[in-house]
């Protein structure tokens, strides 16, 4: 398990960055300036010990060894050691459409962007619960089993995609069964299933298995993305959208009336997403209300620094640096090392 103990720190990259085009800026600037006074080869000539190449090597060396040292500063530490312990927490399982219309932007930035934003939110409110992840459209897949592991719920989280489902549709019923044979149906902790959708192609019968989840005293929870006016469907291509067999552009909605019948079915809440953040603390507030009980977990308890390492690199670069001259050497100028 690899982590950083201190990631606020890699915004300095942002810094090496702009040093970096702001050389490039500067070099140009140089080779404009001597363009000037003549043709640059026979200025070369007359000036024989210049060399532009060991300032380049000067300023490389010496972005690498700051960019090393941003991520020395960082704290990166790999997990050394699994342990088994028990937290009182809930278990979640997120539900999200990945169907082709939640790529419609009548909510900014798109259906897809806003669900994944208010997940990442969700997630960061977590404590000691447990999480998975699930993705579905024309059928259901488990992208991230249940876990406490955030760290990976965020990246599985991050990589979610209208294309990873091949079949199109919306089996938000499909969904919700696969949630449930996730969770440890033994344990007295509360369970809950949220899923996020804009209802619209709705195929199989969400209704009866948020019915079947509320039996097992599972709730299930929907989160509508979208809006009633809805919006067309980007195809990937400048302002080009989908299309149906008539030429016309499609326009999809979001379908509340369903989305609001499944979190009745499954005996829990809807709220609908907008451009503010009040859905996700509608959530953080239905979390914090979930029965915690003791949950064993398996989490790395300790992490070995990679500090000396890095700090290694940030010198060898800096000592390669104080070796390399302004000028060309007189006496070296004339030998062939390659």
């Amino acid at each position: 398990m690899f982590k950083f103990a201190h990631p606020e720190y890699l915004y300095f990259l942002i810094a090496v960055t702009l040093l970096f085009l702001c050389q490039l800026w500067m070099n140009r600037r140089q080779r404009k300036s001597l363009e000037a006074f003549g043709d640059p080869s026979l200025m070369a000539s007359l000036m024989p010990a210049v060399s532009a190449s060991r300032r380049r090597w000067h300023f490389i060396l010496q972005l690498l060894a700051l960019t090393v040292c941003i991520f020395m500063v960082a704290g990166p530490q790999f997990g050394s050691k699994l342990e088994k312990v028990k937290r009182k927490g809930a278990e979640v399982m997120i539900a999200l459409d990945t169907s082709k219309s939640m790529l419609s932007e009548d909510i900014v930035p798109s259906r897809m962007d806003k669900s994944k934003q208010i997940l990442s939110k969700l997630i960061d409110g977590m404590v000691n619960d447990k999480v998975g992840l699930i993705v579905f459209a024309g059928d259901a897949y488990t992208q991230l089993p249940i876990t406490a592991d955030y760290v990976s719920a965020k990246m599985f989280l991050n990589t979610i995609s209208t294309d990873m489902v091949p079949v199109q549709g919306t089996a938000i019923g499909a969904s919700i069964t696969l949630a449930m044979r996730s969770f440890n149906m033994e344990s007295a902790t509360d369970k809950a299933v949220i899923v996020l959708t804009d209802g619209e192609n709705h195929e199989d019968d969400a209704v009866a298995a948020a019915k079947e989840a509320l039996s097992k005293g599972v709730h299930v929870h929907v989160v509508g993305v979208g809006t009633a006016k809805g919006g067309p469907i980007p195809t990937g291509k400048t302002n080009d959208y989908h299309h149906d067999k008539e030429g016309n552009i499609v326009i999809t909605k979001l379908n509340e009336t369903m989305c609001q019948e499944i979190a009745a079915a499954g005996g829990g809440l809807y709220v609908r997403t907008d451009n503010s953040n009040a859905a996700l603390k509608v959530l953080l507030a239905e979390l914090d209300k979930m029965n915690k009980a003791d949950m064993e977990t398996t989490v790395y308890t300790e992490y070995d620094e990679q500090f000396p390492a890095l700090a290694w690199i940030v010198l060898l670069l800096l000592f390669v640096d104080m070796f390399i001259l302004e000028r060309r050497n007189a006496r070296l100028k004339n030998v062939k090392w390659f």
